[in-house]
Parts: C-alpha cells; sequence; structure tokens
C-alpha cells in the first residue's frame, strides 16, 4: 500500500504565537521542530515519500516534496490541499503529522502503520486518530482512503473526526502514540518536551540544541 505522510507547515515567523514570551526565538524553534520531524519521518519503514504543505521555506532532501501553500488558510485547508497532491501522486492511503512534534518516535509511527493495515484486513476502509496528550484534540490521522473524510483540526477537533469518520461509514481507531502526543503549541507544551527529551536521548538534534542554547542565555 503506497502511504504518503502529509506535513501542514505555517511560516516560521508567523508560527507559536501562543509561545510569544515563553521562548525567545519562536521561528527558529518552529524550524528546527520541522526539520527534526522530517528526519524521524525519513526513517519510518513504510512511509513511500513526505508531502510538506507550506509557504515557507524547506530545505531539499530526498523523499521530500513541497506543495505550495500561498493562502495558508490553516491546517485543516493546508491537510486538504496535501490530500488532493498525494492522491495525484497515487497515494492509497496517507497520514497528517504535525510539524511541532520533535520527539517523533519512527519505530511507533511503523507501528501506527502496521496496526492499520491489520484492521483493514477486516475492513475496505480505515480511520486512526492519534489524541494530543490532552485527549480533546488530534495530533495525527491515518485515513485509507486518503479522501474518506476531510480532516476538520482545531479544538475539539478529536470528537469532530471521530463523527466524522462514522458519518463515512467506518468505526475509528483511538491510537496511543507517545511521540506524537508532544506537540508544542504553549509554554506548558514546551515543558512537557523538555522533560520527555530528557527522558528519550534519540533524535531532535536541531531542537534539542536549540533548547540548550536558551537554557544557558
Amino acid at each position: 500500500m503506497r502511504t504518503v505522510a502529509i506535513l501542514p507547515v505555517k511560516t516560521f515567523g508567523r508560527a507559536k504565537q501562543r509561545l510569544t514570551g515563553g521562548f525567545p526565538d519562536r521561528p527558529g524553534l518552529a524550524a528546527a521542530m520541522v526539520a527534526d520531524v522530517l528526519d524521524a519521518l525519513g526513517l519510518v519503514e513504510g512511509l513511500a515519500e513526505v508531502l510538506v504543505v507550506t509557504a515557507a521555506p524547506v530545505e531539499a532532501r530526498p523523499g521530500v516534496v513541497v506543495v505550495h501553500d500561498p493562502a495558508e488558510a490553516g491546517q485543516s485547508a493546508a491537510a486538504e490541499l496535501g490530500i488532493a497532491a498525494a492522491v495525484e501522486r497515487g497515494a492509497e492511503r496517507v497520514l497528517l503529522v504535525p510539524g511541532d512534534c520533535p520527539a517523533l518516535d519512527p519505530d511507533e509511527v511503523a507501528a501506527l502503520l502496521a496496526g492499520e493495515a491489520s484492521d483493514r484486513a477486516r475492513q475496505t476502509a480505515g480511520v486512526a486518530i492519534v489524541p494530543d496528550r490532552h485527549g480533546t484534540g488530534t495530533n495525527a490521522l491515518l485515513l485509507s482512503p486518503p479522501t474518506i473524510m476531510a480532516p476538520a483540526f482545531g479544538e475539539g477537533s478529536f470528537a469532530r473526526h471521530t463523527a466524522l469518520a462514522r458519518a463515512a461509514g467506518v468505526t475509528p481507531r483511538v491510537a496511543e502514540v507517545r511521540s506524537l502526543g508532544l506537540d508544542v503549541d504553549t509554554p506548558e507544551d514546551l515543558a512537557a518536551l523538555r522533560r520527555a527529551l530528557a527522558a528519550w536521548p534519540r533524535g531532535a538534534v536541531r531542537t534539542r540544541a536549540l533548547l540548550g542554547e536558551a537554557a544557558v542565555a
């Protein structure tokens, strides 16, 4: 099954507004986190390629395709742009992931893909929802086929996505993925990420470096 990851990325200067006062270099942190997520996705077995939907500059790297997003109308709109591009490129399944989970564990993502494949052996379509660490938002969506439902991110999106999946005729699988729960929107989220990185020595090279510099300063 051709599986494509889709990463909606807001222009770095506009990103992480809720971190104002909680970190001195918001654009730098946003860029570092995206780069770390791309590093992790590049190690995930079962991903054919990654589409980055953005108007921001993204470094060229193998297996990554940039889908230009001139409007920047929000995460859901960017995700839909990515889904359309993925379908054109032959995707049979898409994984929508955030660009602010730098502690992303490739093994956990591979397990998510494998688990959904098992579900599909029992039904013709599938939706897996990864909730945020609060249980009310959505940090990742795995959609088979890619157009089974329209993404609807934002506050309260977990309940929305559950309802949309059921309306599409499938029972969604709720997948608890530890490293995908570590997105960063608020100073409290950043503190949780720092704790997680201290306990987990792998990955997130750029984000670790930036957080270390901020701690020294």
